[in-house]
């Protein structure tokens, strides 16, 4: 007799509204006042109008952020379900690690630290705070939680228990609306990014957020299918652009 696979339950309503919560550039994770270098290409000459500041995010979608923290999200995510601690720490150190500037690494800090602050405060109920030991091994991981893994914790926990840790094509579906958030917010935080800094009309940015929009899905079965021997950040027109903005004369944006 063939093996029936029963149909994997979809996200409930409330789970998804917690993932649209977490892509909401509304949360106060400090999202808004980082460029990741767009504005040192704007200063440069390499972003100057509307074309060239898509081309530009599609690029860094695909080249820096699929390749990276879109895989580091897609591990760390099963990886915090199953209180693996030691894999949570793995992943934590690669991030940490493949920062190219300094300024790179402080903002995926400040943003893990400060998401770590809100998932804290979120209920105002202290007791339901210490059933999960998972919050404090996240702000305890040296030298500072990273933006990916604490949004991966963020995740798990608004996801059901099995979502994680039953059947593989659930927790897979789960994973990859994880990531849609995760593409989501940091796409609308870098358009809004661009009409500041190029600057754009609001049309253009809805523009440029929509051809991002249609580009995720690809980028994201791209970072689901990256082994971790395959895993990188290396972007070194990116990182250039970063290190000189440390000095920029004039900026807006902290990275």
């Amino acid at each position: 007799m063939p093996r029936v696979v029963p149909r994997p339950e979809p996200l409930n309503q409330a789970v998804r509204l917690q993932l649209m919560w977490l892509a909401s550039p509304a949360l106060p994770v400090g999202g808004f006042s980082y460029s990741e270098g767009l504005e040192a290409a704007v200063e440069s000459g390499h972003v100057s109008n509307e074309a060239q500041a898509a081309l530009w995010l599609q690029d860094q979608l695909h080249l820096s952020l699929a390749r990276a923290d879109l895989a580091v999200v897609a591990k760390a995510v099963p990886a915090w379900q199953r209180h693996d601690l030691a894999r949570v720490a793995e992943l934590n150190d690669w991030v940490v690690q493949t920062r190219e500037t300094s300024e790179l690494r402080l903002q995926t800090e400040q943003m893990g630290r400060s998401l770590v602050e809100w998932l804290r405060n979120r209920s105002g109920d202290a007791s339901q705070q210490g059933a999960d030991q998972r919050l404090a091994q996240c702000a305890a991981l040296p030298p500072a939680p990273t933006w990916p893994v604490a949004f991966a914790l963020a995740v798990a926990q608004c996801l059901p228990a099995h979502a994680g840790t039953g059947s593989r094509q659930t927790g897979h579906d789960a994973v990859r609306e994880a990531l849609l958030s995760f593409s989501f917010g940091w796409a609308e935080n870098m358009v809004q990014a661009t009409i500041k800094a190029v600057p754009l009309g609001q049309s253009a940015g809805q523009r440029i957020l929509q051809a991002l929009i249609d580009q995720i899905p690809a980028a994201i079965d791209h970072a689901l299918a990256l082994p971790d021997t395959q895993r990188q950040a290396f972007t070194p027109m990116l990182a250039i652009l970063s290190a000189q903005h440390e000095t920029q004369y004039s900026r807006l944006f902290r990275s």
